[in-house]
């Protein structure tokens, strides 16, 4: 594989960086080209994307599309689509794109590469409908059902914070009567808060694992259950206050569910990640939210970013632009931050979801093929909602030294709440990328603003199923974007695992008291924090 840092592309890049765009002047160059709005700004299915505050000039793009195509990006892509294996060091295929994939293959179906698609992936987009169509029937039955008034989902990284941030953005199409609580924490507050505004009687528990066995969703769901039986709760199936009534479990280990009580199981595939699971049947709880129809719109605007990013000629291709641009700040400029403002409530917990996205999936050091790469990968991506966020950390942005580009995410229609509110949050999100590039001069020095500082703007029509779909998967595509230059395998998740098998050492240590090998700081928090 092509090193990124060894291609010609990169050489180009760095000196374009230090002769045409270290010395950019923003304001000058609108002042310079009357063509900068729309030649850096776009339309993709749902999503409009202004990127003319950015450090970047059309040169710039095209040599990053350069880079691009020296490391093999679009062939990376295009194998990910024909269902191939991506996933080298767990031996899989990211095949995430197929959940939102329409049976007869929709926009896909016209390609090359969805036309010489394997009998495997066809088979697969087979049992990805049916059980769609599994969990969706179930999804009604609980939407119908009057004597479950709340649902409380346990999970724990990509199988909670999928569902969470899409049952937040889009609590204006929930119809069903039902509140949704979500625990992960395995700080037993959390669930403890929970479980005090509910009734074992009118709540429907989901305890969603592929394994059945991720230790803070386990330890979550046996306190769950212990306290359903306290509550007069009963094993028995055949009792109208059972555990096979009143809990569901999304995991492919039926046998574990079994012991567990649950009789009512759906399942998934090991080429399914977590942070991408959120269009399977994890996301039950998001059709029990919004109801089957609206569910299915969340998969078709996901499906239209799918077929953009797939078919779009490269030079209009919103994912690989955003992708691109991703590097150019990280490797070039020298950001090592990337600031989320989403001028939107619903969107309150969208830049938690798309840091595990982002940097779960780019935080490494070693290519695919185990080199240690020279160049810093995944940025820190951060942020608030505006616009508390201007209140707070939006000094910095101003007046600090670090350059951090921001990307601000704003909706043409605020939903139920129009007027003057929402025209105050759209005007100040607009404000505030002005003053960004602007800054303010002439003035004593502690009020100087620098400006020339860049961002980029995402607006949606409306925050609805599908606009919430498009934007997920843009995400979702410019994050392996950003990956394929690199050289990273965005599927995996190594330091993750080594975090829970230390934690599952140190727990047996705890009750055996056998402590040898175990360093002093250790050793010594844990007999502070849990000796006698």
């Amino acid at each position: 594989m092509t090193v990124c840092d060894q291609t010609p592309a990169w050489a180009a890049l760095e000196q374009h960086w230090a002769a045409d765009i270290q010395s950019l002047d923003l304001s000058a160059a609108f002042a310079q080209d009357g063509d900068r709005l729309a030649a850096l700004s776009q339309q993709a299915p749902l999503v409009f994307a202004d990127l003319s505050k950015n450090l970047i000039r059309p040169a710039t793009e095209s040599l990053l599309r350069q880079l691009a195509g020296e490391c093999g990006v679009q062939a990376w892509r295009d194998a990910t689509f024909a269902g191939e294996t991506v996933n080298t060091t767990e031996d899989r295929a990211a095949m995430h794109w197929l959940l939102r994939t329409p049976a007869d293959g929709g926009l896909l179906a016209a390609s090359p590469i969805a036309q010489h698609w394997s009998a495997t992936v066809r088979e697969a987009l087979a049992e990805v409908h049916a059980t769609l169509d599994t969990m969706l029937a179930l999804a009604e039955q609980v939407r119908r059902d009057t004597a479950i008034t709340d649902v409380v989902h346990i999970g724990i990284g990509g199988s909670h914070l999928g569902p969470e941030v899409v049952v937040q953005a889009l609590e204006d199409w929930h119809d069903a009567g039902k509140c949704l609580h979500f625990v992960s924490n395995v700080d037993g507050h959390e669930l403890g808060h929970v479980l005090r505004r509910v009734r074992a009687e009118s709540t429907l528990f989901i305890v969603a694992s592929k394994s059945f066995g991720t230790a803070e969703t386990m330890l979550n769901a046996h306190s769950a259950r212990a306290w359903f039986l306290a509550q007069g709760g009963s094993t028995d199936a055949a009792r109208p206050l059972s555990i096979a009534r009143h809990f569901v479990a999304l995991t492919t280990q039926v046998e574990a569910a079994a012991r567990f009580g649950i009789t009512r199981t759906l399942g998934f595939w090991d080429w399914v990640g977590g942070r991408y699971s959120l269009w399977s049947a994890i996301g039950l709880p998001v059709a029990v939210a919004i109801g089957a129809e609206r569910f299915r719109a969340l998969l078709q605007g996901a499906h239209a970013m799918d077929a953009h990013f797939l078919l779009a000629p490269d030079a209009a291709n919103l994912p690989l632009r955003l992708g691109l641009l991703d590097v150019w700040y990280r490797n070039f400029a020298g950001a090592p931050s990337r600031c989320i403002a989403p001028y939107s409530h619903g969107l309150r917990r969208l830049t938690a979801y798309l840091q595990q996205l982002e940097m779960e999936s780019n935080g490494k050091q070693v290519t695919r093929a185990g080199e240690a790469l020279a160049v810093p990968t995944a940025p820190i991506v951060w942020g608030e909602p505006g616009t508390n966020g201007q209140h707070a950390f939006f000094q910095m942005l101003h007046q600090g030294q670090d350059l951090i580009p921001v990307e601000f995410i704003a909706l043409r229609h605020g939903g139920k709440y129009l007027g003057e509110h929402h025209e105050s949050l759209v005007v100040n999100a607009i404000a505030q990328a002005q003053a960004l590039m602007l800054g303010r001069g002439g003035a004593a020095p502690e009020r100087r603003c620098p400006g020339n500082r860049p961002s980029t703007f995402l607006l949606l029509e409306q925050l609805d199923p599908a606009s919430l779909g498009a934007l997920i998967a843009l995400y979702e595509h410019r994050v392996f974007v950003s990956g394929a230059v690199w050289g990273i395998n965005s599927f995996d998740q190594w330091g993750v695992e080594l975090g829970k098998q230390l934690a599952g050492d140190l727990q047996s240590r705890q009750e055996s008291g056998q402590w040898w090998g175990v360093d002093a700081s250790t050793r010594g928090l844990m007999q502070r924090l849990l000796g006698e």
